[in-house]
């Protein structure tokens, strides 16, 4: 029984000592932990600012499009029959002055017809002479001369001014009258057979060779004139009011290392109902240019005063940017006035205070910052 008695003795003591080492250990666990919190420090963050200098801001509108010549046409031929070489080869590339031969149809058996037609004409006009004479004295030498000036390997000269009713009435009867102006339209017809260069240019497009048949109302080619060009491009009605006539613009390749300078020669007064979009065509004098290169332009639109173009980031959705006031954020309203792709043109920032010159995550007014200046 005493042996029972110390075992209960020895076991609550060891529970009483285990119970004093417990708390000694939470206690100085606690302690430990308390010194190490350190109490928390306000971050004050640093942010980039600018003066507001309000001034003229240029609305810049960005477009782009494809270039195309500014004299250009399509050659079709009139008439049919077997396509002749003329000066040069009918090729792309080949370049012609003005006036020059691009392309000639055989009309040998055309002009035959012609030239007897002028046959006739002269036989007529030669037996009304007499006549003429007799009964117009004063005319005669005038139609003598008109009757000497017709050669069949030529054009007609004029038809001489006839004053004198009753001559004209006689000419008349006598079928002069319809059987020059016949001629003068199978003359019209013939000119047809042979197509001159309009202007100074380069054929852009040949679809026939020499000695290929020619359909009336086939098309032959394609011929412009290089070193003035045209782009055309379709802005918002919003962006086009604000454009003018001759407004200057500047260009780029889509590599970047190739710029140019082109007008706006011509806005479209119509809107399209689909995109409500509108037309603005910019003329470019630059002999190094190629038709149908893809261009980047910027137009330079309307002025507008007392505005400042910041990023888009800097202002917010309520239409405010912040201000810096003796260290702290402030939000100042503001009325934008144009949009572009990564800056807006706004009025109303006081000038000269400090506004943020990068955007801040989290800020909101009343937030203490250290500006850099």
């Amino acid at each position: 029984m005493e042996l029972k008695k110390l075992r209960g003795v020895i076991l609550a003591g060891l529970a009483l000592i285990g119970l004093a080492l417990s708390i000694f250990l939470a206690k100085n666990l606690i302690d430990n932990k308390a010194s190490v919190v350190v109490p928390a420090r306000k971050i004050i963050k640093e942010v980039v600012v600018q003066k507001a200098l309000n001034g003229p801001v240029t609305i810049s509108v960005p477009a782009q499009g494809l270039v195309t010549a500014k004299k250009r046409i399509e050659i079709y031929s009139e008439v049919q029959g077997v396509f002749r070489m003329g000066a040069q080869l009918f090729r792309t590339g080949q370049s012609y002055q003005s006036n020059e031969i691009l392309l000639q149809i055989d009309a040998a058996e055309y002009l035959a017809n012609v030239k007897s037609s002028r046959t006739n004409l002269y036989n007529q006009i030669a037996a009304i002479l007499p006549d003429i004479r007799l009964d117009f004295s004063k005319e005669y030498p005038t139609w003598r001369a008109f009757l000497n000036a017709i050669d069949i390997n030529k054009t007609l000269p004029e038809l001489p001014q006839m004053s004198d009713d009753n001559l004209k009435l006689f000419v008349s009867g006598r079928g002069v009258l319809g059987a020059y102006y016949a001629v003068k339209n199978l003359e019209q017809r013939l000119s047809k057979y042979q197509v001159r260069a309009p202007f100074n240019g380069v054929l852009t497009e040949a679809l026939v060779t020499e000695g290929t048949l020619v359909r009336a109302g086939q098309k032959l080619g394609e011929y412009i004139q290089p070193g003035v060009y045209e782009l055309m491009v379709s802005l918002p009605k919003s962006y086009a009011l604000k454009l003018n006539q001759g407004a200057r613009v500047t260009l780029n390749n889509m590599e970047g290392d190739l710029s140019f300078v082109g007008q706006v020669v011509r806005l479209n007064a119509t809107v399209d109902p689909s995109t409500q979009t509108t037309a603005v065509t910019i003329e470019i004098i630059d002999p190094s240019l190629y038709e149908g290169v893809y261009l980047k332009a910027v137009l330079e639109g309307n002025t507008i005063q007392n505005a400042i173009s910041l990023p888009r980031a800097l202002v917010s959705e309520s239409n405010t940017v912040f201000a810096v006031d003796n260290n702290t954020l402030k939000a100042i309203p503001v009325l934008p006035l144009h949009y572009s792709e990564g800056q807006v043109v706004v009025s109303g920032i006081p000038e000269g205070i400090e506004i943020l010159a990068k955007p801040l995550l989290g800020a909101y007014e009343g937030m203490t910052v250290n500006p850099i200046r």
